[in-house]
């Protein structure tokens, strides 16, 4: 269990600085919260939430989670990596589009995804695949 959550603390970590939808992030954060609510009021109550502070109190106390704590961790870890894989094959997909039309583009906060949409005229077919693949936007 040790391993899924640093696993899930790295990840959160990562989705973070690459904003991700921050409306996806709440409903990961929501579900471990009420699946680990007992562990985080008995061992976590003071921490300060945000930045990782209670996944990280969390990991300290794994020996003590429920199975419905480890279960809510696990589910959040396997989701997050399946976000992070659908945006990695978009962007080797759209790598060639990002470089030519998005390279002034600051990533986060969906500013890339935004740019595609602005040049969908001239971004490639295989770029508006992917992102049509993983549901993100349509750009056609």
């Amino acid at each position: 269990m040790r391993k899924m959550i640093v696993a899930v603390v790295l990840v959160f970590g990562c989705t973070l600085l690459s904003g991700t939808s921050s409306m996806a992030l709440d409903k990961l954060v929501e579900s471990v919260a009420k699946g680990c609510e007992k562990e985080i009021t008995t061992y976590c109550k003071d921490v300060t939430p945000g930045e990782g502070r209670i996944l990280a109190c969390l990991y300290a106390h794994e020996d003590k989670l429920t199975g419905s704590c480890e279960y809510a961790l696990y589910d959040a870890a396997v989701q997050l990596e399946r976000v992070v894989a659908a945006l990695t094959y978009v962007a080797n997909e759209c790598r060639e589009d990002l470089r030519t039309y998005c390279s002034d583009v600051k990533p986060g906060e969906g500013r890339l995804i935004d740019c595609i949409e602005k040049n969908k005229q001239k971004v490639s077919d295989r770029c508006k695949q992917a992102i049509s693949d993983i549901g993100l936007k349509k750009v056609k």
